[in-house]
C-alpha cells in the first residue's frame, strides 16, 4: 500500500510528448483541484487497486480504503486469516500514529483477521513493488492534459500492469486532518 504524489488537475503542461499539438497553461498556480492516487497492490497476483481522493490522505482514509478493498475482494481469499501489509512508515500510517493503530485494530476485529504491518525503512521506497506501478501510470498519461478528475480516472482505468487493468475508484469523502486518539 502506498500513495503517489498529488496530481494537479487543470490544463497544465505536464511535460512529455503528445501526438497532437495542444495548448496548455505554462504554470499550475491555480489548479481546479488535485487528486492523490493511493494503491493496494497484490504482487503475487499482479493486481492493482487504485483509489483517488481529492481529500487529504489520512489514517482514516487508509483504513477506509483497506476496508473497502477487503469487503469487495475477501470472497476470493476465504482461507486467508492473516494479512501482511507492506507500507512505508509515513506520518499517516506510522505505528506511532494512535488514530491509525486504533482504526487498524478495529478493522482487524471487524473482519477477524490477524494483521502484520511491515514497514519499509526510510528512503527505501525502491523496494516497494507499488512504486513500479506509479511509474507505469506516469508513463501512460505522459504528455496528456488532466483537465478533469474523470480524465485522470480514465487514464488509470485504461493503463495496464502486466496485461491487467487496475480497479479504479474515486473516494468522495472528505477526511479531517489531525484526528488523534483521546486517551
Amino acid at each position: 500500500m502506498d500513495a503517489k504524489a498529488r496530481v494537479n488537475i487543470g490544463s497544465f503542461d505536464r511535460g512529455g510528448r503528445n501526438r497532437a499539438p495542444t495548448k496548455t497553461d505554462d504554470h499550475d498556480f491555480h489548479p481546479k483541484t488535485s487528486v492523490t492516487p493511493y494503491g493496494i497492490f497484490l504482487p503475487g497476483l499482479d493486481e492493482l487497486f487504485l483509489y483517488f481522493t481529492e481529500s487529504k490522505v489520512t489514517s482514516d482514509f487508509i483504513v477506509d480504503i483497506l476496508a473497502d478493498f477487503w469487503s469487495s475482494e475477501s470472497w476470493r481469499f476465504p482461507e486467508i486469516k492473516t494479512l501482511l501489509i507492506n507500507q512505508d512508515n509515513g506520518g499517516e500510517n506510522s505505528f506511532r500514529r494512535t488514530q491509525f493503530m486504533k482504526r487498524i485494530v478495529e478493522f482487524s476485529q471487524k473482519y477477524q483477521l490477524n494483521l502484520r504491518l511491515a514497514y519499509y525503512p526510510p528512503y527505501h521506497s525502491k523496494y516497494n513493488p507499488i512504486e513500479r506501478t506509479w511509474a507505469v501510470l506516469e508513463n501512460y498519461w505522459n504528455g496528456s492534459i488532466l483537465d478533469e478528475v474523470e480524465a485522470a480516472l480514465n487514464f488509470a482505468k485504461n493503463m495496464t500492469w502486466n496485461g491487467k487493468h487496475p480497479v479504479v475508484k474515486l473516494v468522495t469523502e472528505t477526511y479531517e486532518l489531525g484526528v488523534k486518539l483521546n486517551i
